[in-house]
């Protein structure tokens, strides 16, 4: 009896502990799942009635109409072709990068180097989208950047870069994995640093060269944490970081063609014409394509390594 007690109290205890955390995902993760009917409905704030009245009863349902608004969009298909491009390209780099700064990390004999390499990697992922832009503001603004300083110091004509689209393609890749790489550069580093030691003891015995240990020891066992984060970043293939695609660029309207992403149309399209149902149904076909790729991509890897999956 005094032990059923005991672990009743223990139950309580824990339960009151993760209760925040209960709390944050009821309200930001279940309650919003009502907003799907949005994309099903025209909207309406009905004068004196909460949101769910307004939703429920106030709203017209117009059934797939605004998913049909969505794809006869003339400029959809360009937007599509730029999210799908820069996803892919985070994806590859986003693993190449990391992983390659983790292996020669491991290798540095000095412990002051290796941990302000990290400071230093992992610095820019604290730091929000604001700050960000303003840093490459300063770097490219056609007046006053330090790039078209040091152009103008070689002879060079100065450059304005917010009415070049075709360079913002490279410029966004290397923002983003400046920014982002120190994060799962961490992760990778923390992996090789746990590979048991007789592994290197055993190919050093065996005569085996530095590229011969990282391709036969350390990458497999990297291949489960590449793995993972790949699925993860897989269920997000059609969306992207709106800080970066509308902070970063300034919205300069001369650069659209290569740097408007879903997520910035589907924001400048709520904005500008306050459609709640168009903004909804393209954040239900977003999570839905997304869904159905990491549950495919998941399935994919189980059949090639059964214990490699992540659901």
């Amino acid at each position: 009896m005094k032990k059923r007690i005991k672990n009743n109290k223990i139950n309580i205890e824990l339960t009151f502990l993760c209760l925040p955390t209960i709390i944050w995902y009821v309200a930001f993760c279940y309650l919003p799942i009502f907003g799907v009917v949005l994309a099903f409905k025209r909207y309406q704030l009905v004068p004196g009635k909460n949101f769910f009245y307004s939703l429920f009863y106030g709203s017209e349902w117009v059934g797939l109409s605004n998913f049909r608004f969505l794809m006869l969009n003339p400029q959809m298909m360009r937007v599509v072709r730029n999210t799908l491009l820069y996803n892919l390209a985070f994806l590859i780099l986003g693993i190449v990068v990391p992983v390659t700064i983790a292996v020669i990390l491991s290798y540095l004999h000095s412990r002051v180097i290796r941990d302000l390499v990290q400071i230093c990697m992992l610095l820019p992922h604290f730091m929000s989208w604001v700050i960000v832009s303003y840093f490459v503001y300063a770097f490219l603004s056609a007046d006053r950047g330090m790039l078209n300083g040091v152009f103008e110091n070689l002879g060079m004509e100065a450059v304005n870069f917010y009415l070049k689209p075709g360079i913002w393609p490279f410029i966004l890749v290397l923002v983003q994995l400046w920014k982002t790489s120190g994060y799962s550069m961490l992760i990778y580093y923390a992996t090789i640093c746990a590979i048991d030691s007789d592994l290197f003891d055993c190919a050093a015995t065996d005569g085996a060269t530095v590229g011969q240990v990282i391709r036969y020891v350390i990458l497999p066992q990297l291949r489960f944490m590449i793995v993972v984060l790949m699925l993860l970043n897989l269920g997000h293939i059609l969306s992207t970081d709106f800080g970066l695609f509308y902070q970063v660029t300034r919205n300069a309207g001369s650069i659209l063609s290569t740097t408007e992403t879903i997520d910035v149309f589907v924001y400048k399209a709520l904005m500008e014409q306050s459609n709640y149902g168009f903004s909804s149904a393209a954040s239900l076909i977003q999570n839905g394509i997304g869904c159905i790729l990491l549950i495919v991509a998941n399935k994919m890897v189980k059949i090639i390594s059964p214990e490699g999956g992540v659901l």
